[in-house]
Parts: C-alpha cells; structure tokens; sequence
C-alpha cells in the first residue's frame, strides 16, 4: 500500500499547518525533506516524539522551520508509520511543504484516506470512523457528545451486542432444526418472542434518537415572523449576539430572508429573520411576504413576534391564524416588555406558549433557551447512553427491524421456525453492515468519500 500524504489542517492563513504523511514510507519521506536539530536523525525518532528543526528542499535550501511529529506502528490513529509535519500556516509555505513530501515519494491521500486506513487497519470500527467526521461537523453539546460516544465504540458495542444475541438464537434454531434426531431442547417459543421485543425495542430507541439527532446536528430550522416593526431583526440580534440585521424605527425595513446559525444553550438555530407578514401594495415587499410564508410553511420552529406595546390588531391576528394551522413548534413572543403593556396576553396564550422579552434591552434570552431545549428534547437526552446514528446506519437499523417484525409476525401466526429463521439471519446481515464487519467495499468507500481531505 502506497505512503500518503495531506494537509489536514484548513488551508487557511493561520498560525500553523499539519501536513500529516501515512505508510511504510512516512518515516523516510520525512527524512528527505525535514531536519531535525534535536536528534541525530528522523529514522532514529521514536514513537510519540517530537523534533524541531529545518524543512529544505532537494538542493537543502531552507523553506521554513517547524516541528516533526513520529507515531510508529501500529500505535498509531491509521496503524501505519505517521509523521506529522507542523509548519508556519501560510497557504503558499503549506502547499510547498505538501509539494515536498510529494516529490519525495508520497502519494496525495484521497478523502477520508487516513481514517479509511484506520479502519481497514482495525484500529476503529465504521460506526466509530464516521464519528470522526460527526465530531468535526458538531455544532452543539449534544450532538458533540453523541460523536464521542460513538467514537469511544459506543455505538458498535451497542449493536454488537444485539448482533451476537441474535447469532446466538441462530444457533440454537439451527441446532433444533439440522438435528431432530438429537436430544435437544426445543426452542421456547415465548423465549424467541421476548428476545425479538427486546431486539425490536433497542432498534426503536436508536430510531428515535436519529429524528432528534437531526435537529441536533444540523441546527434548529427557526423562522422569526411577524408584522412590521414589531422587533423580529432586534430578536434576531439578540440570539446572534451581534448585529445581523438592520433595526430601525421604519416599518418594512427588512424585506429579504435573512439567515444566520446561532448557539443557544445546547441547541443550534438555524435563524431566517423574514419580511413583516402584511398586506402592502409594494411590489418587492409582496415578494418579501410571499418568501416569509415559505419559510414558515418549511420551519420546524416558529418564534411569532409581536409588540407588547401595542393592542393586538388584525394582522396579528392572521398571523396567529395562519401558523395555528401549522404543525410546527411555535413560541409567541411578547417583545418591548419594557414599555407599558398594551397587547392581550392571554388572547396569545390560546394559540401556544408566550415569552416576555425586551429583545432591544437582551432580556429573555435565557427564558427563550428554557423553552426551545424543553421543546425539543434538550433536557431529556441521556450525556451517558444516547447516540444519534446517520442516514446509512438508520437504513441498516430499518432493515434490521423490518425483518426482526416480519419474524416475529411469523412465529405468531405459528409459521414455521424456517422461515423465523430466515428474517433474523437477514436482520443479523443488515446490523453487521451497520457495524462494518459485513459491509461491502462500495458501502465502505462511500462511507470515507463523505470526508475531508487530511482525515
């Protein structure tokens, strides 16, 4: 196998850059072009030391200086020889490192390669190598600590145990089945079921948790409404932490979807702050409503803002009509409390629930935070046991659970055990591609192509 080589750091301008270099021939790529000053040589590095000294190119001229990082094999994260080269983190100096190692012998390492090798190589398992990529995409606590539990093989040995028990009723039906001639002892039909419910139940929770893992991973999608000049840019501002969007004094100021992520608490918010919803004769603000309706129509939460300093009136109203009909989840939020109260609360209150906030003096936030993680789910997620799976292990697990009901339908319509056996066989198939120890090599490089270069 080929000796590979990236930059997994963003090639970006920074304070430094790590060119990584995997494969038999790490330790003598780095040689050619590192060093070192504080050793005799890179081959008489040891594992897990470092070296500071000169990048040179063939005709030793000096490039820049850096550090030389040696893992030796197989105590290292793809279980090959690893040298990590960190230099300055200017575009130019990295890519002409990256060149270096290059015309020394290395190969340019395709996506996900080093983690692909730690795979083939048995140092992680699938599940764990995809949660690599899950750590570097989180944007949440949960969704960080559902990637660490993954990545700590939480997730394999989860359905690892599942799996085994499942071989194991093979077995025993295999046993009963193949062998009628000796004395075994027949198979509990009341047994089977239970270990089936018990399967099915474990496949359920896993289930569960991707639809949450969703909104977790990939942000809350929150559509900010409400009529003009009721404060939806100066609550956007307030969630953002800086200024996004333009408050004024004029009605219509926004008329455009503005979008934005923000960090609230242990969620993610995908923000649209949209055109005030209204009638109105202006031909780019009709165009402004129309996209505000769209984002509503396609949310998952809605935060309707309205101006506690004024009476409700009636495009409140409509606004409160047209997302009742929505099955979203919606917060109604009273902004302005700091001037005296005008508008009908518990008018507000039929339609869901209302928080009170000044969005221009940032009072509320933590009130808002409150209700969004009670709303989805925030304050029930288990730190020590619930992982959100991906779309291909949530295919795996569908699978698996399809089959696992069809066998229990199966042996309670008093089919034969053939058949029973049949569906748990191809439910074990589907959890030993989720884990990877039976996925095949276009499921494995798909997997790895999802990745960035460097990792």
């Amino acid at each position: 196998m080929s000796t590979i080589c990236a930059v997994s750091t963003p090639l970006a301008q920074g304070g430094i850059s790590v060119i990584r270099i995997s494969g038999e021939d790490a330790v003598n790529i780095a040689a050619a072009v590192f060093s070192p000053q504080s050793c005799e040589s890179v081959q008489s590095m040891a594992g897990y030391s470092c070296a500071y000294g000169k990048i040179t190119d063939p005709q030793g001229k000096t490039v820049d200086d850096g550090v030389l990082t040696v893992f030796r094999a197989p105590r290292s994260y793809t279980g090959e020889d690893v040298c990590e080269i960190s230099c300055h983190g200017g575009i130019y100096v990295t890519k002409k490192v990256l060149r270096l190692c290059l015309a020394a012998g290395a190969k340019l390492a395709d996506r996900g390669e080093f983690t692909k090798r730690a795979f083939m190589n048995g140092k992680l398992s699938l599940t764990q190598a995809e949660a690599v990529m899950d750590t570097i995409s989180a944007q949440g606590e949960l969704a960080l600590n559902s990637a660490n539990l993954a990545r700590q093989g939480k997730l394999f040995e989860q359905i690892k145990r599942l799996t085994d028990r499942l071989v194991e009723i093979l077995g025993e039906l295999a046993a009963w089945v193949d062998y009628p001639e000796e004395d075994l002892p027949q198979v509990e039909t009341q047994t089977l079921k239970n270990s089936l419910l018990d399967a099915i139940s474990v496949l359920d929770k896993i289930l569960k948790n991707y639809d949450r893992g969703l909104i977790f991973k990939s942000g809350i999608d929150t559509c900010i409404a409400g009529k003009p000049n009721v404060g939806k840019s100066a609550l956007m501002n307030m969630l953002l932490g800086f200024e996004r969007s333009i408050v004024t004094d004029i009605a219509g100021t926004t008329r455009d979807v503005i979008q934005e992520s923000a960090q609230l608490g242990s969620v993610m918010l995908k923000l649209s702050d949209t055109a005030g919803i209204h009638e109105t004769n202006d031909t780019v603000e009709q165009m402004g409503v129309e996209l505000a309706k769209k984002r509503l129509d396609s949310a998952s939460l809605i935060m309707a803002v309205f101006d506690s300093s004024q009476a409700l009136d009636e495009q409140d109203r409509q606004l409160l009509e047209y997302i009742s009909k929505l099955d979203k989840h919606k917060l109604l939020i009273l902004n302005k409390s700091d001037l005296q109260a005008q508008a009908n609360k518990a008018e507000l209150e039929k339609y869901g629930e209302v928080l009170e906030i000044s969005a221009k003096n940032g009072e509320g936030l933590d009130g808002i935070q409150h209700a969004v993680e009670e709303m989805f789910g925030a304050g029930t997620y288990d730190a020590d046991s619930d992982i959100f799976a991906n779309e291909r292990q949530k295919t795996c697990v569908d699978t698996a659970r399809v089959y696992l009901k069809n066998a229990l339908d199966s042996l309670e319509s008093g089919q034969t055990l053939d058949a029973v056996t049949v569906m748990i066989d191809y439910a074990a198939d589907a959890l030993l591609e989720l884990t990877g120890e039976k996925a095949t090599e276009a499921v494995v490089d798909n997997v790895f192509a999802k990745f960035c270069v460097g990792k």
